[in-house]
């Protein structure tokens, strides 16, 4: 399931033409992945409350059209697995109009505060095992 934040692109996100810093989609990814948790009823300070970190080991991203300043973003941001210590999400960037910017993803291991793998905490992994029996029935 897919959730969707909206950004405004200020003056600081671009270089010297008014285009907006290729960096700054992997800050708005972080923005479209901690709004997604919310949504589904957890926060990155609740999982690091619980003794869990989700750090990222992997990122990538494809870039389709610029943005500039003053336009209006919308981050798209989805769970894409679960698989064993590892939590992929999926984005997409596009413009107000549409207009895709850039796609990409990236991977986070969960992790004890040692830096040391552990298992998903059991309700995130019962809220994506639900999530992923709608989705194979297409609800």
């Amino acid at each position: 399931m897919e959730h969707v934040a909206t950004i405004r692109v200020i003056y600081g996100d671009t270089d010297a033409a008014g285009i907006v810093y290729y960096a700054n989609y992997l800050r708005w990814f972080e923005v479209g992945r901690a709004e997604l948790m919310r949504r589904k009823g957890f926060s990155y300070r609740d999982v690091m409350d619980g003794g869990v970190l989700l750090p990222a080991i992997e990122a990538g991203a494809t870039y389709l059209s610029s943005a500039r300043y003053d336009d209006e973003l919308r981050v798209l941001a989805e769970i894409r697995e679960v698989r064993g210590v590892r939590l992929t999400f999926g984005y997409r960037i596009e413009r107000e109009d549409g207009t895709p910017l850039v796609t990409g993803h990236t991977v986070h291991a969960f992790t004890g505060l040692d830096g040391r793998p552990v298992r998903p905490p059991a309700a995130f992994r019962e809220l994506f095992d639900k999530e992923d029996t709608i989705r194979k029935r297409g609800v």
